[in-house]
């Protein structure tokens, strides 16, 4: 009878616990256990099938678990990007020029903000595809080792010390600060070795000394990793000794052994089928996924990692090591509360009007300010007056709002050109004038929505006929017709209309196109997801970010067929169609612009057209995304020159992600600024800086040279003779250069004659602001060690810190150098402190420059300090 009651007992018993586990409720959906022991708990219900679909970035739903499909792929290098409007500051480079540490932990937080906002609605709408996740692949903390390099403007720029400090700020900011759970996720990026060129990415053997790798290459990722808790890193395409980086012993041993990297690492996109392709270290794919996931790459962006199942039945690959990755992506899953109820998580709550806000856009307006370089003021003509005279705008980045971002951006809903921000800022009387001079280079124009006088629909109305289709691939009857004035739009987690579902619908435009002159344009589109174009008979396929087009001669008042297919399957989408009418008279109106005014303002530099990833872009100086020469576009030269020849005063505002050498710009004309890629509000700050509501404070992250003939080889990853660590000729402007309206005094340097190696030293040194305005003031700290067993830097960035004074005001800097900051690779390779005598240098600039590359508002002082003892070894 016993054996009955228990018998009924345990199935009474399995009954309750099947179903409450039906309701959800198995262990890894409890809250309140350990994260190790929910994650445990998941994987040990998982099929092989099911895990490995895990191990890909569009990682499938497993419904009988309960786990919801989920793509790993986002980036918010500067701004949530790719997933409509948000707020959009300046590029990585850019922020860096602020030195503002305390500002870049703002920005990071306020794009996490908007990242859970973001993701936070696209559940709403239950939408989890890519650009919707919590994972983000950002921030790029390679070294701007060279200027050449395209993606540079990703970075933080050429020093390991500002890159790591920058970097450290942006991912705490992204990640937030609650002891349970992640904002988001950051990914310190590409783990290791990695700036270029773009062309050679797939190819490429990195071949370094370890002095040069731990020095140099590796900082910024140990300082994320171990001070800042970054959660995730990236692997590179190239390789590194032999070994591709996104399968590496070595790399993994630093990563994990050395540095204690708990998080996971993903891979570069298509970076593992490089390994077998392109590298030719094994002979196919599951050879290439089983190296890849057993020396640590846990997350494969691409499809290799498909290959795993052949690997298993290969034997190549087992149970165990999908088990370790997946235990390292689930935490990662579980830590962004994944698996939790809402009321339980704070981020979870974020509402979406956090998104793209007056407040956001003011914050972006204040780091583009201090983002700003002043190079050269003679006789002080800035700052302008804003209440008189005429004062003319020229140039082809001075109206375009492209060139206000750079890469890897969101959808701005209100950018801010330069001309339009002069225009918001002078008053009435002063009348602003404008020419666009010049093509951003040749064959490259600047790009305008076609307006919808110019287009025609099949019967000829005015505008296009669009066909809207419920599905993404134009099939079957539309749901509706109806004629678009302009195509011009964005839809940010919504549709064209309430029958069309967010991510699944298509448009086709049809009818004509009308040339109001006759001549050479070019058609081209900006949209995203998937956009085809087509004009009389020819295509061209629009992409997000490089504006790819078509030479096209049309002549007036001709009508020419145009097509375009736009396929949504994402819950974001955005669609310009553009072109660019032709002026020949460009440069004569240009100068012709210039004699009516008082003052010009000619706005130059590049923009994501010409440099940035792996791109199709061949104009001289520029191939496939690198530059071969530092010089602005010959059109862009030839544009300057003439508006100076005009004799009228002019300020050259400098739109770029890199180093120009402006050479002929330095001598023969006045004021010159650097504004980088400034953001959304990129109009308002320079316009707040070129008439002096803000006083310019940045500094140059990058040194200009004065060509490519003073460097080495691109492909040469050797730092000898590159940054101003290793570069003993006289640059253009040195790193760490930046002017201001007023001036700066350094004095009371204390620092101790003699310390015991191994232990901290501190530094404390006033700094007063002898100037007429109040301003900003970056203070550095710069260590030259005089004599060592291995080569040494010059002198080496060590601490840095942004202070704000009142004019006349006086304020102690303090630093304190770790132990870790006098050490260096000896030649036995290991990190050791030697003593001897160490030279620190304490300014607003680097030390050891004069003439043109010293910064005239304000100095630096030296001491010397002797570490005495033993050499001390280091970890």
């Amino acid at each position: 009878m016993r054996k009955i009651y228990l018998l009924h007992f345990v199935v009474i018993l399995s009954f309750i616990v099947s179903s409450v586990y039906a309701q959800g409720q198995f262990p890894y959906q409890n809250s309140d256990l350990p994260v190790t022991e929910r994650v445990d708990d998941l994987l040990s219900r998982m099929t092989i099938q099911e895990k490995t679909g895990q191990l890909l970035y569009q990682s499938p739903s497993i419904p009988r678990l309960g786990v919801p499909e989920y793509n790993w792929w986002n980036e918010c290098l500067h701004g949530v990007a790719r997933a409509g409007y948000a707020t959009v500051f300046p590029q990585s480079v850019t922020m860096a020029a602020s030195w503002d540490k305390a500002l870049i932990y703002e920005v990071a937080s306020t794009i996490s903000d908007e990242a859970r906002a973001k993701h936070n609605k696209f559940l709403q709408l239950g939408e989890r595809g890519q650009y919707q996740g919590l994972t983000f692949w950002s921030p790029n903390i390679n070294i701007f080792r060279d200027p050449r390099w395209g993606r540079g403007h990703e970075t933080y720029g050429e020093d390991p010390y500002l890159t790591g400090q920058i970097g450290k700020e942006f991912v705490m900011g992204l990640q937030g600060n609650d002891s349970k759970y992640l904002k988001v996720v950051a990914t310190a990026k590409h783990f290791a070795v990695h700036s270029g060129p773009e062309s050679l990415r797939h190819v490429f053997n990195a071949e370094i000394s370890e002095r040069d790798l731990r020095e140099t290459y590796l900082p910024a990722f140990r300082t994320l990793v171990v001070d800042s808790k970054v959660e995730s890193v990236m692997g590179a395409y190239n390789r590194f000794r032999g070994e591709a980086c996104c399968a590496s012993e070595k790399l993994d041993g630093i990563l994990r052994n050395e540095w204690g990297f708990k998080g996971y690492v993903v891979s570069d996109c298509g970076a593992i089928a490089d390994i077998w392709k392109t590298h030719k270290i094994v002979p196919d794919a599951a050879a290439a996924a089983a190296l890849s996931l057993k020396t640590g790459c846990d997350l494969n962006c691409g499809k290799t990692y498909e290959a795993l199942k052949e690997a298993m039945d290969r034997g190549i690959v087992t149970e165990k090591d999908f088990d370790l990755s997946l235990k390292r992506l689930f935490t990662a899953r579980f830590k962004l509360g994944m698996f939790d109820p809402i009321e339980r998580v704070a981020y979870a709550q974020i509402p979406f009007n956090v998104n793209d806000n007056t407040e956001n856009a003011y914050l972006s307006r204040k780091t583009a300010q201090e983002s700003i370089v002043l190079l050269k003021n003679q006789d002080k003509l800035l700052p302008l007056s804003k209440n008189k005279g005429t004062i003319a705008v020229i140039g082809p980045n001075a109206d375009d709002i492209q060139s206000l971002w750079g890469n890897y951006s969101g959808i701005p809903s209100h950018p801010v050109t330069v001309l339009q921000g002069i225009k918001n800022k002078v008053e009435p009387a002063m009348n602003v004038i404008y020419a666009q001079g010049s093509d951003l280079a040749q064959g490259m124009p600047e790009f305008t929505n076609i307006p919808s006088v110019y287009l025609r629909t099949p019967d000829g109305k005015q505008g296009l006929k669009g066909e809207y289709f419920d599905n993404d691939e134009l099939k079957g009857n539309p749901v509706y017709t109806k004629i678009d004035d302009q195509i011009d739009f964005s839809w940010v987690m919504t549709s064209p209309d309430p029958r069309l579902k967010t991510s699944n619908f298509s448009i086709r435009w049809t009818g004509s196109l009308i040339a109001p002159e006759t001549g050479t344009y070019y058609i081209s589109g900006r949209g995203r997801p998937s956009v085809k174009i087509f004009c009389d008979g020819k295509e061209v396929n629009a992409h997000y970010s490089n504006l790819r087009s078509f030479k096209i001669d049309l002549k007036k008042g001709q009508k020419y067929d145009i097509k375009i297919d736009y396929k949504n399957n994402r819950g974001e989408g955005a669609l310009n169609l553009l072109w660019s009418v032709p002026e020949p008279d460009a440069l004569q109106n240009a100068v012709a612009t210039a004699k009516k005014a008082d003052m010009v303002v000619l706005v130059l530099g590049l923009n994501e057209r010409l440099e940035g990833e792996q791109m199709n872009v061949h104009q001289e100086g520029f191939a496939g995304g690198d530059r071969t020469s530092l010089d602005l576009p010959k059109v862009q030269r030839d544009l300057m020159k003439a508006v100076v020849a005009t004799g009228k005063p002019v300020v050259l505002v400098l739109v770029a992600g890199s180093a120009l050498s402006i050479n002929w710009a330095s001598e023969n004309i006045k004021a010159i600024l650097t504004a980088g890629y400034p953001g959304e509000q990129g109009g308002n700050a320079i316009a707040d800086v070129l008439f002096g509501d803000y006083n310019p404070a940045g500094r140059l992250p990058v040194t200009y040279y004065k060509s490519v003939d003073q460097l080495p080889p691109f492909e040469s990853y050797d730092m000898e003779g590159r940054t101003y660590r290793y570069f003993h000729q006289e640059p253009l402007y040195p790193f760490g250069y930046g002017l201001s309206y007023s001036k700066f005094e350094y004095s009371n340097f204390q620092i101790p004659e003699r310390q015991v190696a191994g232990n901290p030293v501190k530094i404390s040194v006033d700094v007063t602001n002898t100037g007429d305005m109040d301003g900003d003031e970056v203070v550095q700290l710069y260590l030259t060690d005089e004599k060592a067993s291995t080569p040494r830097p010059i002198r080496q960035l060590e601490g840095f810190d942004r202070i704000n004074l009142k004019r006349g005001a006086t304020k102690t800097v303090e630093f304190e150098l770790t132990p870790r900051q006098f050490s260096m690779i000896n030649k036995d390779n290991k990190r050791i402190i030697e003593p001897g005598w160490f030279t620190i240098s304490v300014g607003g600039e680097q030390p050891g420059f004069s003439g043109r590359c010293d910064a005239n508002t304000t100095r630096t002082i030296q001491k010397r300090l002797r570490l005495t003892g033993r050499k001390v070894n280091i970890k």
